[in-house]
Formats: C-alpha cells, structure tokens, sequence
C-alpha cells in the first residue's frame, strides 16, 4: 500500500545558496561549483504542475543512477554524490543550447517528433531522408539524432539539422561531432540494456554541458521514464501488427484524466482522486523494478521527506 502522505512537495531550504526552483527539481548553486539538484515529486503537464506524486522523485533520482553508473564508461556525467535518495550533487555545467534526442522507432505524438512529422508527407527531416512505406510505430532502418533548439526564454523548440547547429554556431563541429557519437553509442547501451530486461528503448532525451575545462559531461537525468519511452518487448509484435500503440509504461493517466475534464492551459486544474495520484506512483515503482531488475525500497526515513533531505544535506548548509 503506498502511503500518499510521504509526498516531496517542494524543497524549499533557506539555509541553502542561489536557489533556482524548477517545474520538477529544486536546485541550489554553491559557491565551490557545484549544484544540489533535488528531484520533487511533482508531475508537470501542459507547462503546469499537476499534482506531487509519491516516491517519483526517489524514483527519477535512482533509475538516473543506475544508468549514470552503466553508461560511465562512454560519457562522463555530472554527478559527484548521493548524499539523499532524491538528491544529486553534480559539477555545475553550462549547458549546450541544443536538444539531443535519440529515436529508434517511428513514433511520438508531438509537433516536432518524426511520426508526426512522417504523416504529415515530409520524408526529409533533421538532416535525415526516412524512405517511404513505414508504418506507425515501425523500427527506422538505424537510430537517428532529432536535435531541436533549446528554448531557454520559453519559446518553442525549433527542428535543427547538423549544419545548422554547426553553421548557427550553437555547437563547434568538434563538439557537435562529440556529442553526437556519444548519444547514439548511450542509446545503443540502453537498447541493449532494456532488451535484456524485456523492454523496448523507443527514444531518449539528453541532456549534454560543458565544465570549467570544457568538458562535455551528460546531466539532468538519462534513461529515465520522464525522459524515454519505453515499449514492453512482449506486447510490440502484435501491436504494430493491430496498428495499434505498444504497450508501455502509461504515465499518461492523470495527463488524459485531466484533458479529459477542462482545458489544461487555460483552466484551473480539478482535484485529482487519491487513487489515481496512487495508480500513478505504482506505475514509476513499477517502472523502476522492470528497467533495472531491482526491488524499489521506498525511503521512508525521517518525519516527512523534506525533514529527511534538510538533514541530509545539512553538511551543505551555509
């Protein structure tokens, strides 16, 4: 039974430097370099929060983790401790005004994913030609890079080809070239990965940064259910045959319930039920177990999360 009380609204800390609250994470920048990045467990959607899930942030935080430590070998990330379970201590990057996203199969739902995009007759697409006669949801002939600009003002992400980002000089050819190679070799990793686990790696969302030397290091988060799509192997053959979407983590519950109910950019939100917040929380603990065969053990230390994450980053207090 999850108990719905143990929720990371906010973690507000006053005793904690240069603070920059995010829709999800709560951050801290110290003055040595580096950042606290506290994953909440709130849920966004339609440029909103919706709700605060229970243990998401744990579960963000942890599954990050385990792919960080898997995926070492072929990118250096950000990270430097754990000193919570919804917590990271990572260098501070800059980071590089382009969105790396992966894809492996002919899918998504949005304006600039390649489905859409496919349907809508265009065969040439982020500096790819995709050859005619896919289907919904098909595997592409090889992964491909669908780099967007990062809207940093709140503007839209905008379609990029290679030149352009090099030709824009958004990236050098060196680094477009670096950071390229080592996202299709972190998603060919975590294809591997998920197929030994039962599971499909539809398409990823990096996030890359420079340090103080220049180094390109990979942040925020990696392989994680808010930032992939992931298919369950054993449903796919019979779905793409159905024409019909692949089975999968749906996360989209409270997102279709909401829709359902108002309009979520305009509207206020309506109170969402206590059993949907929990089938919710079931599905990223779910999540977590099938994407790294690990039991979840939800960390119910301290009165409340936020008492537990201010001791824990008591060290880090001014």
């Amino acid at each position: 039974m999850i108990d719905l009380s143990r929720v990371l609204t906010e973690a507000r800390i006053p005793e904690l430097p240069n603070p920059y609250f995010g829709k999800v994470r709560d951050c801290y920048d110290l003055p040595d370099g580096t950042r606290i990045l506290i994953s909440s467990d709130r849920i966004s959607a339609f440029d909103r929060i919706l709700a605060a899930i229970p243990f998401k942030g744990q579960v963000l935080t942890q599954t990050a983790k385990f792919w960080f430590e898997a995926t070492a070998d072929i990118c250096p990330n950000h990270v430097i401790s754990y000193p919570d379970s919804n917590v990271v201590i990572g260098k501070r990057l800059t980071i590089l005004p382009v969105e790396i996203v992966v894809r492996g199969y002919l899918a998504g739902t949005t304006g600039t994913s390649v489905l859409t995009l496919y349907k809508q007759g265009q065969r040439a697409m982020y500096g790819h030609v995709l050859p005619d006669g896919l289907r919904d949801n098909q595997a592409l002939p090889a992964p491909i890079i669908t780099p967007t600009s990062k809207a940093f003002d709140g503007g839209h992400d905008e379609p990029l080809t290679a030149e352009e980002i090099v030709s824009q000089g958004l990236l050098t050819q060196s680094q477009w070239d670096e950071v390229s190679g080592k996202a299709l070799a972190l998603f060919a990793r975590g294809q591997k990965m998920a197929a030994e686990r039962g599971l499909i790696l539809v398409d990823t969302k990096y996030e890359f940064g420079t340090d103080a030397d220049g180094n390109i290091l990979i942040a925020d988060e990696i392989h994680t259910p808010d930032s992939s799509r992931y298919w369950l192997a054993s449903g796919y053959p019979q779905a793409f045959a159905d024409g019909t979407r692949p089975p999968s983590f749906d996360k989209d519950v409270i997102r279709s319930w909401v829709a359902a109910r108002c309009d979520p950019y305009v509207d206020a939100i309506p109170e969402i039920p206590a059993e949907m917040i929990a089938q919710t929380a079931q599905v990223y603990i779910d999540a977590f177990e099938a994407i790294t065969g690990r039991t979840f053990l939800p960390d119910t230390t301290g009165a409340t999360p936020l008492d537990r994450v201010r001791a824990n980053l008591a060290p880090w207090f001014r």
